[in-house]
């Protein structure tokens, strides 16, 4: 943290003395004009006024490099896919196969899947014109956000958002006029709420095999015999023969069609 707030002052002090070089700034301080060659640092933007200055650009790069985990996951599909597959994992018994590394980058290139088009809409929309001059970086991201709100929207129940509403107490107002700290909140319960659902109609199937082999154990009088090392295997087959990586992944995508 002290080092993203000193690197923060050096560009904020770069860009009030740009026409100051670093010779001059020596030569100052040992009370003395600065002879010989000196090394200019210059950090300026456009004289547009409609359009950001380059240094304030920097640092909301800078900022949404440092955010860009927690927008993967709270403003895309991430969240429900990584909750599901963990279900699956649960739900079969098997704690570590998978690996926790395995879950999270099939989500994440399912996150990459689900949300192309979306993506491609950014790109075509906000990326393009702001490269060519067309848009200045204020109005592109501003069409980002309309098209990152329209996906999460469209996945949002709107009882999250009339309860996002009344906490915020911002009052009525149109789906247009709805700020990001209301959309994300409201998308995000959102999907924990579809995410255990889908977690609980998964863990069925594997409840009912654990309950067929503990009934089959206790009447068979070996109540000793822990039902889970009987049954996991029975799971892992049943998961196998009914195809159900490639089930839960079709159910995930589809989960997301508008």
């Amino acid at each position: 943290m002290k080092f993203i707030l000193k690197s923060l002052l050096l560009i904020g002090a770069l860009c009030l003395i740009p026409g100051m070089d670093v010779g001059e700034l020596q030569g100052q301080a040992a009370g003395q004009a600065a002879p010989g060659p000196s090394l200019r640092i210059d950090i300026s933007g456009q004289d547009e006024p409609q359009d950001v200055s380059i240094a304030i650009q920097l640092v909301v790069a800078m900022t949404l490099l440092t955010l860009s985990p927690s927008i993967i996951m709270m403003m895309t599909s991430f969240t429900r896919i990584v909750i599901v597959l963990s279900f699956v994992r649960m739900a079969m018994g098997v704690q570590q196969a998978p690996s926790n590394q395995i879950v999270v980058g099939l989500a994440l290139f399912l996150t990459v899947f689900i949300m192309a088009p979306t993506w491609d809409l950014i790109y075509a929309d906000a990326v393009v014109p702001y490269i060519e001059e067309e848009a200045t970086s204020g109005q592109s991201l501003q069409v980002a956000t309309e098209h990152m709100k329209t996906f999460m929207l469209k996945q949002t129940d709107e009882k999250d958002v009339d309860f996002m509403l009344g906490l915020s107490k911002l009052g009525p107002m149109t789906v247009d006029q709805l700020p990001l700290s209301v959309v994300v909140p409201s998308f995000v319960l959102s999907e924990l709420r579809t995410a255990f659902q889908m977690g609980f109609l998964i863990y069925m199937p594997f409840i009912i095999v654990d309950f067929i082999v503990a009934t089959s154990l206790m009447s068979m009088g070996m109540m000793m015999m822990p039902p889970v090392i009987i049954s996991m295997p029975f799971k892992i087959l049943l998961f196998v023969v009914v195809d159900g990586w490639n089930l839960v992944i079709q159910s995930l995508v589809q989960s997301f069609r508008p």
